[in-house]
């Protein structure tokens, strides 16, 4: 299936392409008057790229800047190391960070850090400077403070690493202090771009690797995660550049999508809000703050003229089945649409061709239509591994059904393991009872699920969490002797008891250990690992982190003492970063520089757009204040 970006076109294009279409009589999605042809000898054919399918769309009016991830650094301290850190740092960053240090309180007894001093601080052998990374997912919102309510910013994965002219040895059991990121290369000084987002929490390192080897193994320690350590702290910007600035084009588009998407509860603004003649201001909405790329998707497919749905309805209908290619296009389309493309949509639910099928079901699940639930659940049971997986995913974010629930949870004993982890996740997101969910002290997730399949699963990006296929069934098997960490890690079984005898000294300085007697059942095996005895939740346990309570499942695993598949996702921060590094080199944004800066001045002038459908539309009445747009200079 295709998917569709938008890219700038220059003017005579788009000449050629309405004035071809009307010539040849060819049916549009939806007809413009026709417009004069351009000569042969001013067309660029191979920069055209607005397909005939987004016709009468916002993307075929405009393009939105600001909308790609976007890298961001900082260099942030590690605290809690076991002798593994460095005093070891140069002179200029040895100063910049007693200068961060200082504005953030430590030294100072008004903040009450007096008893800290920075230089102290960074001359411990148990702190290390590291380079702390992440890639801001496009559109992100902001932290923010509500009527005395604070709401969170987008979460993401952070990447960290010791800088490689320290003598950090391993970064293993440390804990990132609040780290500024800001986009851009990685600078010190008066130079630097202004703050989009902080950093924080405990580091996840190669939870494979035994813990403190860091002279006995060739593992690197020197470079981890936090998983959803990362928060934004102001909106990234977004904007739509019109190809053909005009104040009445941009009043109309404001208007339509202030229409398709008002201003909810919690929002500033509105959702568009014109700024001059070239450009209109886009503020996600808070009910898709946490699905920002599909509000961007939605407001690119967005029809302009929100009377007629019916008829545009089956116009694009009428398109797909001309050329099912166009299948992914033409779900999005429906899904701006909303409720009102239902009665069309539903008739493609059966049809026999496989794409314009799977576009009116994606369309229909993602409008909450009841009518779907049935034929995705048999092309959750039936259809290939991918449209399986597609269908799951949809059957997750549908409304309370009680046959949705008991149909994933029959996928959970399928022999495809991609299937059963995406109904696991697919009942996650509809925070299904029958899943046994544990908040392991505040570190991470445990979630019970049964299966006849056992398995355990480790996620590593987003919330931290383990996951027990199997329910009661998954456990240490008896006999057991496992020894692991040099001798730091060690469970046996007990002759009188049903219980086993866990023994684990924390570090290499602790020659006494401690000595606990659990249940050998996992769920209640993992618990104890991570939890953190204290006066108020007296109940044993070892205190591990994340990664270290990983690492133990696995060494037991591996020493086949739990039967059970172990299996672990994939690693995407560093990934992602390389890819942003590949694709583009990194430019600071002004409006980064600077909290009060604008955007750069963008001068319709220099190469204008595509003549438009909207000038044949006048600006609709304002709805609950003017819509007119700010008008800059004397274009009209």
């Amino acid at each position: 299936m295709k998917s569709f970006r938008v890219v700038y076109v220059p003017t005579l294009l788009l000449i050629l392409l309405l004035g071809a279409f009307s010539a040849v009589g060819c049916s549009g999605v939806e007809k413009a008057t026709p417009r004069p042809q351009a000569t042969r000898a001013e067309v660029n054919t191979a920069a055209l790229d607005i397909p005939r399918m987004m016709r009468g769309t916002v993307a075929s009016e405009a393009m939105l800047d600001g909308y790609r991830p976007v890298v961001a650094r900082g260099y942030g301290l590690v605290v809690g190391l076991n002798g593994t850190g460095s005093r070891e740092i140069p002179p200029q960053l040895r100063a910049h960070m007693i200068q961060e240090m200082s504005r953030r309180g430590i030294g100072s007894e008004r903040e009450g850090y007096g008893h800290i001093k920075p230089e102290a601080m960074l001359n411990s052998m148990d702190t290390a400077v590291v380079v702390v990374e992440a890639v801001i997912p496009p559109a992100a919102v902001g932290r923010r403070t509500m009527r005395g309510r604070t709401i969170p910013g987008t979460r993401f994965d952070v990447r960290v690493y010791a800088d490689p002219r320290t003598g950090t040895t391993s970064l293993e059991g440390g804990t990132l202090y609040t780290t500024e990121l800001r986009p851009g290369q990685l600078t010190t000084g008066g130079g630097q771009a202004f703050p989009i987002a902080r950093a924080r929490g405990p580091i996840f390192v190669n939870p494979f690797a035994e813990p403190g080897a860091v002279e006995r193994d060739t593992v690197t320690r020197t470079s981890g995660m936090i998983l959803n350590g990362g928060e934004v702290q102001r909106d990234m910007p977004l904007k739509l550049r019109l190809f053909n600035p005009s104040h009445i084009r941009a009043t109309i588009l404001q208007d339509a999508i202030n229409t398709r998407f008002p201003q909810e509860r919690g929002q500033r603004e509105q959702t568009a809000r014109g700024e001059s003649d070239s450009s209109i201001e886009i503020t996600v909405p808070p009910s898709y703050r946490d699905r920002t790329e599909e509000f961007v998707t939605l407001l690119e497919h967005m029809t302009i003229r929100q009377a007629n749905v019916e008829s545009v309805a089956v116009s694009i209908r009428r398109a797909l089945l001309a050329d099912p290619s166009d299948a992914m296009t033409a779900s999005w389309r429906w899904q701006a649409l909303g409720e009102r493309a239902l009665p069309v949509i539903k008739e493609l639910y059966d049809y026999p061709e496989e794409l314009p099928r799977l576009a009116a079901l994606r369309a229909g699940a993602k409008l909450n239509h009841g009518l779907v639930i049935n034929y995705l659940i048999d092309l959750a049971h039936t259809g290939s591994l991918d449209n399986r997986l597609m269908a799951i995913e949809l059957l997750g974010g549908m409304p309370v059904y009680p046959r949705i629930n008991s149909e994933l949870h029959d996928l959970l004993n399928d022999e495809d393991v991609d299937v059963r982890l995406a109904a696991y996740e697919a009942l996650v997101e509809r925070d299904d009872p029958r899943l046994r969910r544990y908040a392991v002290d505040g570190k991470f997730v445990l979630d019970v699920v049964e299966s006849k399949h056992p398995m355990i699963y480790i996620t590593q990006f987003g919330k931290p969490r383990i996951v027990l296929f199997g329910g009661d069934d998954l456990k240490v098997n008896r006999p057991v002797f496992v020894q692991a960490w040099s001798n730091r890690f060690m469970v046996k079984d007990l002759d009188d008891s049903d219980k086993l005898e866990v023994f684990f000294r924390r570090n290499g300085t602790d020659l006494e250990g401690e000595i606990h007697r659990v249940e050998p059942v996992l769920e209640d095996f993992v618990q104890f690992l991570g939890h953190t005895t204290t006066v108020e939740r007296p109940a044993a346990g070892l205190g591990m982190t994340y990664g270290q309570t990983v690492g133990a499942l696995y060494q037991i695993w591996r020493q086949d003492y739990i039967a059970a598949d172990f299996k672990a996702d994939q690693d995407r921060i560093r990934a992602a970063i390389l890819r942003q590094g590949e694709e583009a080199e990194v430019v600071e944004r002004p409006e980064f520089a600077d909290p009060e800066s604008d955007w750069a001045d963008f001068d319709p002038d220099e190469e204008k757009g595509p003549i438009s459908d909207l000038d044949r539309l006048s600006p609709s009445q304002s709805i609950g204040g003017s819509s007119d747009v700010p008008r800059r200079g004397n274009r009209d």
